[in-house]
């Protein structure tokens, strides 16, 4: 149960998640009655799943079972969503993923680069800076402050706490790098981000997982030479929303990043977030996959 988004929403929802079961229709009937009985048991009028807060997972894999799960991005089989269809489960909502990659020929759309080009000759004041490792906690807070007023009105948003955003970067600190998150200021003032990474799971998978003894050492040297890369979360203050600061990061991400030849991917953007799914589609990025989340009312 999550109490911040019951409180925020006046509801009585809870949610499962880490769903793992073999290709037994009634073990995965038992499970999710299992949880459903639980969140009955304390209140909760409805379930919604698969969100796993701690891991950052949300959704099973629909479409695009052809491409590898990217960190902090999930993946399942095929026969999960007959387990929850056949039990009365329906579809919440879907989260798509869009891929540029360098390799199969994706060059940002002429279009684009000349607005780039143009934007700080019609806006002096507003700059585009890397994210500041010596002063992550500033930019920690900046980022907080953006995230809870530009996803506000977003399907799921519920109030991020500082401490949440600030063990995230932390995290991700010593795998980020410089040409991968950016902030957008407007006179000194934080108004945009965007946050990427390298897919350090092509490295995990190298070392099972294991990060003892030395595969701290393999991941911390080896991401610095990777060229997958996710784009994790992009968002812009309303009050900036009109000047196309969305288009102009994510150029400006495509430009940093071009000479290690990348594949960038695009993850959790919501079906009806209009804004973002037309700005990636006349980038011309691809739709690649899908991921479901399903609900039920207890």
């Amino acid at each position: 149960m999550d109490h911040t988004y019951n409180r925020f929403y006046k509801a009585k929802t809870g949610f499962f998640g880490a769903f793992e079961c073999a290709e037994d229709a009634a073990a995965g009937r038992m499970l999710a009655e299992a949880a459903e009985k639980w969140l009955r048991d304390r209140g909760m009028e409805k379930v919604i799943g698969p969100i796993h807060p701690v891991a950052e997972n949300w959704g099973f894999v629909y479409e695009g079972y052809d491409t590898p799960p990217v960190y902090m991005s999930p993946w399942n089989p095929v026969y999960y969503h007959g387990f929850f269809t056949e039990n009365g489960y329906r579809k919440a909502k879907d989260l798509l993923v869009y891929e540029a990659d360098s390799r199969k020929g994706y060059r940002t759309p002429k279009r684009f680069e000349d607005f780039y080009d143009r934007f700080f000759e019609k806006f002096p004041d507003i700059s585009i800076r890397r994210l500041d490792l010596k002063r992550i906690r500033q930019d920690a807070r900046s980022i907080w402050e953006i995230s809870n007023i530009a996803l506000a009105g977003n399907w799921g948003y519920v109030p991020l706490e500082l401490p949440v955003m600030e063990d995230m970067l932390k995290k991700l600190k010593m795998i980020v790098d410089p040409d991968a998150v950016w902030i957008v200021e407007s006179g000194g003032r934080a108004v945009g981000y965007c946050l990427g990474f390298p897919d350090i799971n092509i490295i995990l998978k190298k070392i099972n997982g294991r990060l003892f003894p030395f595969g701290w050492a393999r991941l911390v040297f080896g991401a610095k030479k990777l060229t997958d890369y996710r784009l994790f979360a992009l968002a812009v203050h309303p009050d900036w929303q009109k000047l196309g600061l969305d288009a102009l990061m994510y150029v400006n991400l495509c430009r940093h990043l071009a000479p290690k030849n990348v594949r960038l991917e695009a993850n959790y953007i919501l079906e009806d977030n209009l804004n973002i799914k037309n700005a990636l589609e006349k980038l011309e990025l691809k739709h690649i996959k899908t991921y479901r989340i399903y609900e039920k009312r207890l």
